[in-house]
């Protein structure tokens, strides 16, 4: 140990060559823990909300207004609050309508510039001059620093600061940096994004958020089973490309694909064309919005949406068949078939089919491809793999995230830990090793990645593309948390009771303390300080339901990104922040258009909840970075040592 503690600090003394590097760094790092924490922005559950996820990350959920409210005071009109938050919000779009009004256009350039000042110094604080240096785009680092830097030399300052915003407007450079400043509070307003699950599927932009997002300063992902079943797909796996195709259609979103990713349909259109052409597809109109309208869909794409379906169940049938240990028999229907009484066997009970016309599947070997759609499969995988963009989100997916993790203390996870009625950890079998709790989630997470990491044809690639499929709707999987995901009786069968989705005992027992506490234990997270925060279930605010359960130690935050649960929920979702001071919880108003939001100034209403208020400020020394932090020190103590007695040429 003692030779390899030596060759670590040889290599330490690579990076800080000398006795002062070395101390410089150590007052440097020093100094970085005395620092208020960031502040940190959960979002879950997004669903391809694209307009409304971007208006929530500019805003900070409320954290600007709150900034302005703290800048401004009373000082200032409501109405020029609100002008100043959606500048802040869209400064290009916002200037171009201000200046098309504006009478004294110079007069509002000093008075704007002043404010946003302002607003930066406030936001940036808490960063050192080194962090927010590195957060101003490079033609303006100068001008931003004289602005937002206190000089106490100047014995005028307020003058001194004037000409610098008089020579601003006068040379032109007014609406950049105006740009530059109101880019700056955006990003300064939030340290840290968590995103905890569901970016994709309902809604029409998942790839303009996932876009957004690769050009986020700080983020991490916890993967929702709706993003799993996408990196599924990216990997190849073809059980979960005809799920996402399916989805696409279901919420008419097919252009998605086309459009969003460039991903060629048509092969895929003229096989429908082809083999649904003169079939019933009454059962696969678009989904239906909030208000239980149907969107119109032309006759190609409920062909599309039909011939995608079933192709999905084959492709099923055959993926439970070859893993057994999923338990998953109960999803095999297409051999429960009676065609000529026209009915499904399901669970012993027969019940009546809404349709039973699939020209492309035989009654003798319902599971088997024909030729045809085995060439349509390989299509589709060549399509998807090849995708550069869908590989890059879906490199970025796994650069960032995981299935669960744990941060500052708090436990991050999409759905649920699969548990029985009795409070232990539910066991299943992962191949031949039994696991359940944590190792059920480390388990699962590492053939996920050898299903899109791993090489095409090999036996682990396949598992892994199976077990991301599982993950999507496999009755103990933790991010799908229900015991059957009935696509089948949803699309086929009339009689309701086959459609219940019944939820994992967790979300019976995680009001109990004990439970919580057995939870956060399990993933090595904060029992007496840390909570558990996850998404996943939409919670109906308009029914009384909260999200905050265990008497605030479970935080539940999908209220609702999605449209098509605005009706249910009561709401459009819940988001949290954690700052210095505590931790609140907001609840989100429905958005309209970032239009409207622009024009006439329309923020997300949002209904703030406290739900912690910490005992003492936090600092940086009080975080997983400032563990680091400390960490790096002692290392750095022991390389100054080594100089100081003159060891670093000898031994180091």
């Amino acid at each position: 140990m003692q030779r390899e503690h030596e060759k670590y600090l040889s290599l330490l003394a690579k990076q800080y060559p000398t006795e002062n590097a070395a101390a410089v760094e150590i007052i440097n790092l020093q100094a970085i823990l005395a620092l208020p924490k960031g502040t940190e922005h959960f979002l879950t559950d997004i669903h391809g909300e694209y307009e409304q996820f971007v208006h929530v990350l500019k805003n900070g959920s409320g954290s600007v207004r709150r900034k302005i409210d703290e800048v401004m005071g009373k000082t200032v009109s409501n109405s020029y609050k609100k002008q100043l938050a959606t500048l802040i919000y869209y400064p290009k779009e916002k200037l171009e309508i201000v200046k098309a009004k504006e009478e004294d256009i110079e007069d509002w350039y000093m008075m704007t510039l002043h404010h946003l000042v302002q607003v930066v110094k406030c936001v940036s604080s808490k960063y050192t001059r080194s962090k927010v240096r590195k957060a101003i785009p490079k033609g303006f680092v100068y001008v931003v620093e004289e602005l937002i830097t206190e000089k106490e030399e100047v014995y005028d300052k307020e003058q001194y600061y004037n000409r610098i915003l008089q020579t601003i407007v006068r040379i032109g450079q007014a609406d950049a940096v105006i740009v530059t400043l109101c880019e700056l509070i955006q990003r300064m307003v939030v340290d840290h994004l968590h995103v905890i699950g569901d970016i994709y599927d309902r809604g029409p932009g998942p790839h303009i958020i996932m876009d957004t997002l690769c050009n986020y300063h700080s983020l991490d992902f916890v993967w929702g089973n709706h993003d799993v079943v996408w990196m599924g797909a990216a990997g190849g796996n073809a059980a979960c490309i005809a799920n996402v195709i399916r989805m696409s259609a279901r919420y008419g979103n097919l252009s998605v694909l086309e459009d969003g990713y460039g991903i060629n349909l048509l092969p895929l259109a003229s096989f429908a064309l082809h083999f649904y052409k003169d079939t019933d597809c009454s059962c696969f109109r678009l989904k239906e919005d909030s208000k239980g309208q149907f969107t119109n869909a032309s006759e190609v794409e409920m062909r599309m949406y039909k011939a995608i379906t079933m192709l999905q169940f084959k492709l099923e049938g055959r993926l439970i068949q070859r893993n057994p240990e999923f338990g998953m028999e109960g999803n095999l229907l297409l051999d429960k078939i009676d065609y000529d009484k026209k009915t499904v066997c399901i669970d012993g009970v027969e019940y009546p089919l809404k349709d039973c016309d699939f020209p492309t599947v035989d009654p003798a070997n319902p599971y088997e491809l024909t030729e045809d759609e085995w060439k349509l499969v390989e299509h589709l995988k060549k399509a998807f793999m090849n995708c550069e963009k869908l590989q890059k989100h879906i490199r970025l997916l796994y650069q960032k995230g995981s299935l669960y993790r744990v941060s500052n203390g708090n436990l991050l996870f999409h759905g649920c830990v699969p548990m029985e009625e009795n409070g232990e950890f539910t066991k299943t079998f992962i191949g031949e090793k039994e696991v359940s709790g944590k190792e059920m989630y480390d388990v699962l997470e590492e053939h996920a990645r050898k299903g899109f990491f791993g090489k095409p044809g090999t036996d682990e690639h396949q598992k892994g593309g199976d077990i991301l499929w599982y993950l999507w709707n496999g009755p103990k999987s933790p991010a799908y948390g229900r015991a059957k995901m009935a696509t089948f009786e949803r699309l086929f069968v009339d009689d309701k009771a086959t459609h219940k989705e019944e939820k994992d005992a967790y979300y019976n027992l995680i009001e109990k303390t004990e439970t919580a506490d057995k939870i956060l234990a399990e993933f090595g997270a904060s029992v007496t300080g840390g909570h558990i925060i996850n998404g996943h279930v939409p919670v109906e605010t308009k029914n009384g339901e909260t999200p905050i359960k265990c008497g605030g130690k479970v935080l539940m935050i999908d209220g609702g990104f999605s449209k098509a649960y605005h009706d249910k929920t009561g709401i459009a979702g819940y988001t949290l922040v954690s700052n210095s001071h505590g931790m609140r919880l907001v609840a989100h108003e429905q958005f309209e258009t970032t239009e409207k939001a622009i024009t006439e100034e329309t923020d997300i209403i949002s209904d703030t909840l406290e739900i912690e208020k910490f005992a003492r400020r936090m600092y940086i020394a009080d975080t997983d970075i400032g563990k680091r932090l400390k960490s790096s020190i002692a290392d750095l103590e022991q390389l100054l040592k080594a100089y100081q007695q003159g060891n670093v040429g000898n031994r180091v």
